[in-house]
């Protein structure tokens, strides 16, 4: 009976955990507009991205064949940061944080005063979401010679008006 309830239990809190994440890893469906929100965070200190996945996924992607060359991969890697290039909309993608599972931004140092590494860093969920989307946005800035899109926190970091 025990080891039923512990089972059980887990499994609510593993259930609760992704049901309330924006990027599910089982989800059929994308969805246009994806409000980047993790509850594995206890407090945000900057206003909530809102994504486009849409407009990446086919709009920019269509404007700018070399940056998405590896179509969803440009986005989505596997445990080796490899692009998963075979993606199609409704295959199973797993949330960033399952891999990058410490909430928040890396300390400068470690807490031996050592230089954190690259690798290091990128356990580092918002790292890694930084990493990500503002490499690509350098990219397609130097690319289109415009700086349409954003590579400072305050133009992905919009504060809601009202």
């Amino acid at each position: 009976m025990k080891g039923k309830f512990s089972l059980l239990v887990a499994a609510m809190t593993f259930g609760i955990f992704f049901a309330a994440a924006s990027l599910y890893a089982a989800s059929t469906t994308v969805p246009d507009v994806v409000k980047m929100d993790n509850p594995a965070y206890e407090k945000h200190t900057k206003p909530i991205v809102t994504f486009t996945h849409k407009k990446h996924a086919t709009e920019y992607a269509t404007a700018n064949p070399d940056l998405f060359k590896n179509g969803c991969g440009t986005c989505h890697h596997d445990k080796d940061n490899k692009p998963l290039t075979n993606l199609k909309e409704g295959d199973e993608v797993h949330d960033c944080i399952e891999c990058h599972k410490i909430p928040g931004k890396a300390p400068l140092k470690n807490e031996d005063g050592s230089k954190l590494t690259d690798k290091e860093k990128l356990e580092y969920h918002a790292e890694a979401m930084h990493d990500n989307c503002k490499e690509c946005h350098k990219e397609y800035d130097k690319a289109s010679g415009t700086k349409d899109a954003p590579t400072t926190c305050n133009k992905c970091h919009v504060k809601e008006e009202g």
